[in-house]
């Protein structure tokens, strides 16, 4: 149905969270998935034994996707096994605080260079891989934050957006390719990243008195919209943002 059986994908960050349960996700529709990290190895192979329970094959590589050197060894080692990249799912990403006038430039610098350059060093390595095979899917995990703007953290909410403006773009350029891009943008998901704020009773109430569904979602909620994005039942749709934050952000 999903018509991924046997596509190789990339899933950059996905030792635990959206990119975690997206892994899983991808191995029950029968993919082949490649589970990037950055240090968490443990975890990563953790993921992997729950693709792997799925009956699919998986890779773990390790790499730090704001550096160059790292992604076109991950890249190579993706190709030595298995020889293409059919899918990339750019999830990678961090969330810190960062009040302007108040805010130092390293946590500036190491926002964009993990959320935005960081995309563009993986993307920018597979892009010519899909070409030569004129498919592929590409999926950028964005933000409400990129939709609307996040007050104390304008650097993440800035490259957020920044990725909405990239997948547009990049869907025009590659849709002659048959390499379709869109991006999917998360509110409040009950992931590590978020564990902070979430784990605050009063701040706990208070976000999902905002959201009209009335919870939190979960990284199973994002993962099955980036599958469908991936698969066949979204062979139509490119340089779209697929907002699943309970009706928190209405736009479109």
């Amino acid at each position: 149905m999903f018509g991924i059986e046997g596509k190789v994908a990339l899933i950059t960050g996905a030792s635990r969270g959206i990119g975690a349960a997206t892994a899983v996700y991808f191995a029950k529709a029968g993919a082949i998935v490649v589970i990037n990290y950055k240090q968490r190895e443990e975890e990563a192979r953790k993921v992997g034994e729950q693709v792997e329970k799925e009956g699919a094959k998986f890779l773990l590589v390790k790499a730090d996707v704001a550096s160059k050197t790292d992604v076109e060894r991950m890249v190579k080692k993706v190709l030595e096994n298995f020889g293409r990249i059919d899918i990339l799912v750019n999830n990678a990403g961090i969330w810190t605080y960062g009040e302007i006038g108040n805010m130092p430039e390293e946590v500036w610098d190491e926002t964009m260079n993990v959320n935005l350059k960081g995309v563009y060093y993986v993307t920018n390595a597979v892009v010519p891989i899909m070409k030569e095979k004129r498919y592929g899917r590409i999926i950028n995990v964005s933000s409400t934050a990129g939709v609307r703007g996040e007050a104390f953290h304008s650097h993440y909410a800035a490259t957020k957006g920044a990725l909405i403006s990239f997948t547009k773009s990049l869907a025009v350029e590659l849709a002659p390719y048959n390499i379709l891009v869109n991006a999917v943008a998360p509110g409040w998901v009950d992931t590590d990243m978020s564990a902070e704020p979430l784990s605050d009773e009063e701040q706990k109430k208070e976000i999902i008195s905002k959201i009209p569904l009335r919870r939190v979602a979960t990284a199973e909620d994002i993962a099955g919209p980036i599958l469908f994005l991936s698969s066949d039942l979204a062979r139509h749709i490119t340089g779209e943002v697929l907002n699943v934050n309970g009706g928190s952000v209405l736009c479109g």
